[in-house]
């Protein structure tokens, strides 16, 4: 017969139970284990994430993304409008159409897209000696399209194509007015230099 402190033969020391300890090796013990477990708590409790951000707001489409003659007809004309009425020119005409070059000389029926203004030369003249008028034709139905810009004073056919904001690799708005304005005054007439 066995002893009662001698275990049985058929059971085996279980490998997950700790060695039993004396008090004094598990008192010393306790603290250091305490001191592992707290970061693996403070980790493990609230896990420090980055704030979210925000969801982006989706901006809204540029102007200049607009349809073709949307652009033209609601932000272009108006606004050229307005910039040619600040320079005193307050009968001004503009229409978008498309129609074939009317230069001098040029046979060509193709039909392109004109932004067409058309004014009297000022100070009441209502007779058709006094008509000033430009076009600028864009080649393609976008405004990033190469440009032509022509004009005609007195009612005269117009004679010469001129390249229109050839170099310009973004074409905005207000590009698109300044130079239509710095165009005109060049021909000297929104102001006399």
């Amino acid at each position: 017969m066995a002893d009662e402190k001698t275990p049985p033969v058929d059971s085996a020391p279980a490998e997950d139970t700790p060695a039993p300890q004396s008090e004094a090796q598990a008192a010393d013990a306790a603290p250091q284990a305490k001191a592992k477990a707290a970061p693996k708590a403070e980790a493990g409790a609230e896990p420090k994430t980055a704030p979210k951000a925000a969801p982006k707001k989706e901006k809204p489409p540029a102007l200049e993304d607009k349809p073709f003659t949307e652009f033209i007809e609601q932000h272009f004309i108006p606004t050229l409008e307005s910039a040619l009425k600040d320079k005193g020119i307050d009968d001004i005409q503009l229409t978008l159409d498309q129609r074939p070059l009317e230069v001098f000389g040029i046979s060509d029926d193709e039909q392109y897209w004109h932004v067409k203004g058309q004014w009297q030369k000022g100070d009441g003249e209502a007779s058709p000696s006094g008509n000033r008028q430009f076009n600028i034709a864009f080649t393609k139905e976008n405004i990033s399209s190469p440009k032509l810009f022509y004009f005609a004073d007195r009612g005269s056919q117009p004679s010469t194509i001129e390249q229109f904001m050839g170099d310009e690799r973004k074409i905005t708005l207000d590009l698109l007015v300044l130079f239509t304005l710095r165009r005109l005054n060049g021909q000297k007439w929104l102001a006399r230099n």
